[in-house]
């Protein structure tokens, strides 16, 4: 996070909002002063999830979630217009040209991020709007990914490698891809200089293709991280597939439960939570208080403080599997058994942080590109009030629904007398991650 220098007894001060590093830095600022009632908060969660959990108890004692064999099949005309190879190259080229302006932008554009749109189409478009285009769409990155096109031009020239993917590599790559985005974005000295964004995405785009050399075009689908990241988010659409291939619309629960248990989709689920929670406490006073006269240096002081969240954030998800397997019997899989209910989760705390950044940083950051003279400084798109509602809204919401996942899975995994008790380490896990959640936003 930018700040200025030390004023007033040594203590840090953030930016003004309008200035274009902070605002793409952060989605909401500083969240301390938003006009809400902490208690009426913190009761209206802990209500909300002690009422989900005993309804679920007393109500919903069989599985009802089928995965990726639900759904009500679309119009057989829309499904070949969907998978059409002409639809399918126009938004692959699309996706190339976007990335190619980008490209432009760094190399040509003025080192200023309220002059050029390239740190505004990464941080705002890309990483925050996946998450509206995405649960409306479903997993719009795999047609649109630029990558997957310079993959296939290069594969005319020189066929790729049709080397296995190691089976135990999972998802770990894209979790690493993920700390490193979010490392660029909230701990490094410059996220917004075009110098530092062109090395990032020039290192990151050679790294992606060379492996797609060696193990083919199904490396993106694991290895990349905005991919993963976007299929993620993209489990909570009301657009899917079903298991024989065809597009449905879906109660998205349906989506979230096909979640695959890979290796590694607990570290990036635990990556997306851990860095937003970051990025919110990177707001508080005495965090940036410590980073400045911190004797390691401002850099390795906040990457252990994101290192510091994420690790908290797998700790207790680690802490309740271990709980949930003590007290309702052994599983093969307890870590990514439940490790989809914390997606909704991830979500709720995207959409809390974030939301204010798209649609204020996100029409200015188009402006820019069309070459549209004075943009005008981002405005607040809600009133304080509505904004903090909508905030807690956004977070209880993602641990209710969490609560629902992991009730249909726990009623599903273990006999009826334990299904409930096995229950009470993850009602623990999400009261915790509430409490935290919110006390970022309101503390």
């Amino acid at each position: 996070m930018t700040t200025l220098p030390a004023v007033g007894g040594g203590r840090g001060v953030v930016l003004h909002p309008a200035d274009p590093s902070t605002v793409l830095a952060h989605g909401i600022g500083s969240q301390h002063d938003l006009p809400i009632s902490p208690f009426y908060a913190f009761a209206g969660a802990f209500t909300a999830l002690f009422v989900s959990f005993l309804a679920l108890g007393l109500l919903w004692s069989t599985s009802r979630f089928r995965g990726d064999r639900s759904g009500l099949a679309l119009p057989a005309g829309l499904q070949r217009v969907a998978d059409a190879p002409a639809t399918r190259t126009t938004l692959r080229g699309l996706g190339l040209t976007a990335a190619l302006a980008v490209l432009l932008y760094l190399l040509l554009g003025p080192d200023d991020p309220a002059r050029n749109p390239a740190p505004g189409a990464v941080y705002v478009l890309l990483w925050v709007g996946l998450v509206p285009a995405s649960l409306l769409l479903g997993p719009v990155w795999r047609l649109l990914n630029p990558l997957r096109a310079v993959h296939g031009l290069l594969s005319r020239a020189r066929p790729p490698g049709d080397r296995p993917l190691p089976a135990r590599l999972g998802q770990w790559p894209a979790a690493a891809g993920l700390f490193a985005f979010t490392w660029l974005e909230l701990v490094s000295p410059e996220p917004a200089s075009t110098t530092t964004l062109l090395i990032a995405l020039t290192l990151y785009a050679t790294a992606q293709l060379l492996l797609a050399a060696r193990f083919g075009e199904r490396w993106f689908a694991d290895g990349d991280a905005f991919e993963v990241y976007c299929g993620l988010l993209a489990r909570l659409s009301p657009l899917g597939r079903r298991s024989d291939g065809r597009l449905v619309l879906r109660n998205p629960f349906h989506g979230l439960d096909a979640t695959p248990e890979r290796p590694g989709l607990v570290a990036t689920v635990c990556v997306l939570l851990g860095s937003t929670a970051y990025d919110g406490f990177s707001d508080n006073p005495s965090w940036i208080n410590a980073i400045q006269t911190s004797p390691l240096g401002r850099t390795p002081t906040a990457t252990l403080g994101l290192l510091g969240s994420i690790a908290l954030v797998a700790a207790l998800y680690c802490l309740c599997a271990a709980a949930t397997r003590l007290v309702s019997g052994p599983h093969p899989g307890p870590l990514t058994a439940f490790a989809h209910s914390l997606v909704p989760i991830a979500v709720g705390y995207l959409i809390a942080h974030y939301f204010s950044l798209l649609v204020t940083a996100g029409p200015r950051t188009v402006s820019i590109a069309l070459g549209t003279d004075n943009a005008s400084e981002p405005l607040p798109p809600l009133a304080p009030g509505a904004l903090a509602a909508l905030q807690v809204i956004a977070v209880v919401t993602g641990h209710v629904l969490g609560v629902i996942a992991a009730h249909d899975r726990s009623v599903r995994l273990f006999p009826p007398a334990k299904a409930i008790a096995g229950q009470l380490p993850l009602l623990a896990l999400m009261i915790t991650y509430t409490v935290g959640g919110l006390s970022l936003l309101l503390n």
